[in-house]
């Protein structure tokens, strides 16, 4: 029986990212980065943990000087055609990500999906789908198995994903690191 130790699990969590991460192709987070930066707002919707995601994920897009908002918080601008809406949802069939993306939609604005599930309801709103295809609760039969509980293997692959969709933005464009820190919150 192999020991429960630390380690032993962060092998696990780690080769899990790795082969999630690696299904990801490079040329529709090429597509992804040249959706961010070309619209005027970018908006991320999600629920739970996925929203956490999300939310460090605009925090650091916000860093490198892009309009970035998430659905709901206090000080949200309108949407309009010229914007981008990313909705987070492995399975692509979360109530309220599904009724933003719809609305988001009706409005003209472009909507990607992150999920992992390329049949879901989005599937019809969205201009591009980027497809982490970790299990959801709907156990396709295509999507990598994880031992970690529920979906914590997509939350996790998220937040990844947008910290590398923000290096990558940061090489294209040149970006001197020291000159981020201009956009960090200073009242701390």
């Amino acid at each position: 029986m192999t020991q429960i130790t630390f380690n032993n699990h962060k092998d696990i969590v780690l080769s899990e990212l790795h082969q999630a991460l690696s299904m990801i192709s490079d040329d529709t987070i090429q597509q992804l980065i040249s959706e961010i930066t070309s619209a005027e707002k970018v908006f991320f919707v999600g629920v739970g943990r996925v929203m956490l995601s999300l939310q460090s994920i605009c925090k650091r897009l916000s860093h490198l000087g892009i309009n970035a908002h998430c659905v709901g918080e206090i000080t949200e601008p309108a949407l309009t055609d010229k914007d981008l809406l990313i909705v987070g949802s492995g399975s692509g069939s979360t109530l309220f990500p599904l009724a933003i993306a719809k609305k988001a939609h009706q409005l003209g604005a472009r909507v990607i999906h992150i999920g992992s599930n390329p049949n879901s309801e989005l599937s019809s709103m969205v201009s591009l789908m980027v497809r982490i295809p970790v299990q959801t609760k709907y156990y396709l039969e295509d999507e990598i198995t994880s031992q970690q509980p529920m979906t914590s293997l997509f939350e996790q692959s998220l937040l990844l994903l947008g910290d590398i969709v923000a290096l990558m933005i940061i090489k294209q464009k040149d970006v001197n690191l020291k000159s981020l820190w201009q956009y960090h919150a200073n009242l701390e």
